[in-house]
């Protein structure tokens, strides 16, 4: 018999062991107040959790159903087909069996389906009868946004709560944790890398620690140790120093300065040293609408952006240099953005200015009678500005 990953071992079962998401499980989170709720009413809501790899959605959605006394099955949609969610919710139904509270009401199941995203329309289609009459209690779980990824119908029938990747601190009790299991203790420079190198996942932190503890003979880990269950090197990237936010900007100044060799070299430094994709991704689109005289580069940076989100690494590197190269080479200009900014400083120093009534829409007679949206056309050559603003001149066009 194969012994359980550390992951797996050390989850917690209960609201008080979970570590991160105090805004969803904290005294006044969601969560606690929908479960305590429940205890009166036997209500409890369909959710859909949206959040990064191991922020904790299987450990909540199973401490939920273990509060809430509910069976609870399990599918992954990478593996599992509709037609064997149906069989379950079919058995389910006809249970006699089936759980019931001290009022004597039934307790509908709770199925949790992970990477909810990879279930197509047709297919999360089929789950919606079952989640509005009630019969399931429906718990999703996604890394994608919601929004794109799961159907209106489906979506206004349940509840998204949003997960967050986890601090260094509450990664730092999870490794204080794991280490105990394994009997372990760990180097002040490997516990650093260690939870830079997590990224706010816990499942990472814990895999990591599960294989150093088990190639080290020593009882304390060292650095080497979690370079070798990384396979990685160790790179100068410390997320809260200087040297985090040095590189980062040396990046856009490089590409602002259309010097391809020095941008595609701080690329580097940052995906070596395990920088989030899509942050660089995210960088590159501002920096696409902000400094580059060519629409089209907002197109590419945001393709290279949705490239990480399908493939992530270390494929996605590749999507990031293509879309570095084309911005650090493309034609510079911030007029737009310069002339943005004007308008911005205006907004804040005068308010909310009445608008032209030439510029109103007429939507009723008496506006009509007032004068709104009066001989528009004739305008439209002057400015169109409130009278307060009228000579104010922001784009001065496109520099040479």
């Amino acid at each position: 018999m194969s012994k359980s990953p550390l992951a797996d071992t050390l989850r917690p079962s209960t609201l008080s062991k979970f570590v991160g998401q105090k805004k969803l499980v904290g005294k006044d989170g969601i969560v606690k107040k929908l479960l305590s709720a429940s205890k009166e009413t036997g209500f409890f809501p369909s959710l859909i959790f949206w959040g990064p790899p191991g922020s904790g959605k299987t450990t909540l959605a199973r401490i939920i159903a273990k509060n809430l006394k509910r069976d609870f099955y399990e599918f992954s949609a990478v593996n599992t087909s509709i037609k064997e969610i149906e069989i379950v919710i079919g058995k389910a139904s006809f249970n006699e069996q089936l759980k019931i509270d001290k009022s004597n009401r039934k307790l509908s199941p709770i199925i949790f389906l992970d990477e909810i995203h990879r279930f197509n329309k047709s297919q999360q289609d089929k789950l919606l009868p079952h989640v509005e009459n009630g019969k399931i209690i429906l718990i999703g779980a996604t890394t994608e946004n919601p929004s794109f990824e799961v159907i209106g119908p489906l979506l206004s029938r349940t509840r998204v709560l949003v997960l967050e990747g986890l601090k260094e601190r509450e990664l730092k009790t999870i490794t204080k944790r794991a280490l105990k299991h394994v009997n372990k203790k760990i180097s002040q420079k490997a516990e650093k890398f260690l939870l830079e190198a997590g990224n706010g996942d816990a499942r990472a932190v814990l895999n990591i620690i599960e294989i150093a503890s088990q190639i080290s003979k020593n009882p304390t880990l060292e650095l080497s140790d979690i370079e070798t269950a990384l396979q990685r090197e160790q790179y100068t990237f410390d997320k809260q120093g200087e040297e985090y936010y040095n590189v980062i900007s040396a990046f856009i100044k490089s590409m602002r300065a259309s010097n391809v060799d020095a941008a595609l070299y701080y690329l580097a430094r940052m995906v070596a040293a395990g920088q989030d994709p899509l942050y660089i991704a995210r960088r590159m689109v501002v920096f696409a609408s902000e400094d580059v005289a060519s629409p089209t580069a907002l197109v590419v940076a945001n393709a290279v952006f949705q490239a990480c989100q399908q493939i992530g690494y270390p494929e996605c590197q590749e999507n990031l240099a293509a879309g570095t190269g084309y911005l650090a080479t493309a034609k510079k200009d911030r007029s737009a953005y310069d002339a943005y900014m004007k308008a911005l400083e205006d907004v804040k120093r005068f308010g909310n200015l009445p608008v032209p009534l030439n510029l109103r829409n007429p939507e009723t007679k008496l506006m009509e009678d007032l004068g709104y949206g009066k001989n528009y056309e004739k305008y439209t050559k002057e400015s169109l500005l409130p009278d307060k603003l009228k000579s104010k001149k922001y784009y001065e066009g496109k520099k040479k």
